[in-house]
């Protein structure tokens, strides 16, 4: 599915999204670095109401900073949700490169450009995933039961999707938007984090191509993970649905794409 010829993508026309809650702590840093990575992005912070004030420290330092903005996106909705809310405010934009990244100091904004740079190969990827389980890629600081849940959830969901990406729970990840604008993301339910599940198996089901480059991860320094059973929960029921979906040959559905792209951002 992904063209001979797509339109190249650059870091000016790029945007990274990132949905916050009660990450006061960590926000300012998480936003310093993608800055220091990739000077030319634009940043997104999508805030879930933030008791301790991450949407309006983020509003305080947008004010001197036109490349970063936020989205005050109401009640806790969950992270799928909120990306939701990210992608359609981006794609309304015109952004032609969509960016997942995480606020908690998790993900290396050092990957950014490589990311980026990686949808533009010659195999031209439709979704890039930084990822901590193939070559290349590892941990810091990782309490090892969340590897072994990590683990043990991305196995499962090869297995049940029959899918070939080693890490499809991987919430850093770099989308062309021309690739998001075909999806039925009005489908999408999942609120936790198998979202990025859903997303993976939809960008598949739709013909497109999948890459994933190596990251480190970090554990967050500050603050407290959103990671919950519940959480768990809803992914396991989730893949376990798709999967026998998958069986019997029913795939996830595609919108029509657009007649046109939207114009890039300037």
């Amino acid at each position: 599915m992904s063209s001979a010829h797509p339109v190249p993508v650059s870091m000016e026309h790029a945007v990274v999204i990132v949905p916050t809650y009660n990450e006061a702590e960590n926000i300012e840093r998480a936003i310093a670095a993608i800055r220091s990575a990739s000077p030319d992005i634009h940043i997104l912070i999508v805030d879930d109401s933030s008791p301790d004030g991450t949407g309006q420290i983020v509003d305080r330092l947008a004010q001197g900073d036109a490349r970063l903005s936020v989205l005050h996106h109401g009640d806790r909705g969950g992270l799928g949700a909120a990306y939701l809310a990210g992608f359609e405010r981006a794609l309304d934009d015109g952004y032609t490169v969509l960016i997942e990244m995480d606020a908690d100091g998790s993900h290396p904004a050092a990957a950014l450009p490589a990311m980026v740079s990686r949808l533009d190969d010659p195999d031209h990827a439709d979704l890039v995933i930084g990822s901590r389980w193939i070559t290349g890629g590892g941990f810091v600081d990782w309490p090892a039961s969340r590897r072994v849940l990590s683990r043990a959830g991305n196995a499962y969901t090869r297995l049940a999707l029959g899918i070939q990406v080693r890490d499809a729970t991987a919430g850093f990840r770099a989308y062309r938007a021309a690739a998001l604008r075909t999806l039925d993301l009005d489908g999408v339910e999942s609120r936790g984090y198998c979202f990025q599940i859903d997303m993976t198996r939809r960008v598949l089901d739709a013909g497109y191509v999948v890459a994933e480059v190596p990251i480190v991860f970090r554990d967050r320094r500050h603050g407290a993970s959103k990671m919950s059973t519940a959480i768990v929960a809803e992914a396991m029921l989730r893949v376990t649905v798709w999967g026998l979906a998958r069986r019997f040959g029913r795939r996830t559905g595609r919108r029509p794409a657009l007649t046109r792209p939207a114009d890039p951002v300037e």
